[in-house]
């Protein structure tokens, strides 16, 4: 998973770095993988989160913060959700998180923690692990 977050914050930088040095062009701005699938606009206030036009956080100041296995098994438990819902994947990742936001809700999705009472990693791991789930790439 280390690898992953390396490599998706190199290409971030990269890119912010190569659209930023043109005169005439301005900077495209920067998205977490865990921001793409959500379709949110918003960025998330530094040390805040994104909040989706119905309530639900889609991206977190934080970076992720959950074992191998934790990812793993939330990732899972987003696939299976959303492979039972029979839609595309791509729409489901706001859905699915307001599952998890749900303060009933202990699942493998979210660590079995209400969302509260997660870490700003821990949410960013849940966030990223339903968009992780909603490209299908889950280990």
């Amino acid at each position: 998973m280390q690898t992953v977050i390396r490599a998706t914050l190199l290409t971030t930088t990269a890119l912010t770095f190569l659209t930023a040095c043109g005169p005439d062009k301005q900077a495209a701005p920067a998205h977490t993988p865990a921001e793409l699938p959500t379709q949110s606009h918003e960025q998330p206030a530094p040390g805040g989160a994104a909040v989706s036009p119905s309530g639900v956080t889609t991206a977190v100041d934080a970076p992720p913060a959950a074992t191998e296995s934790e990812f793993g098994q939330a990732c899972h438990a987003a696939k299976l959700w959303m492979d039972a819902q029979h839609a595309d994947p791509a729409t489901l990742v706001e859905p699915y998180l307001n599952l998890m936001q749900r303060p009933e809700t202990r699942d493998p999705g979210n660590f079995n923690i209400p969302w509260t009472e997660l870490t700003a990693g821990q949410q960013a791991g849940v966030i990223m692990a339903a968009t992780s789930a909603s490209k299908g790439e889950c280990g």
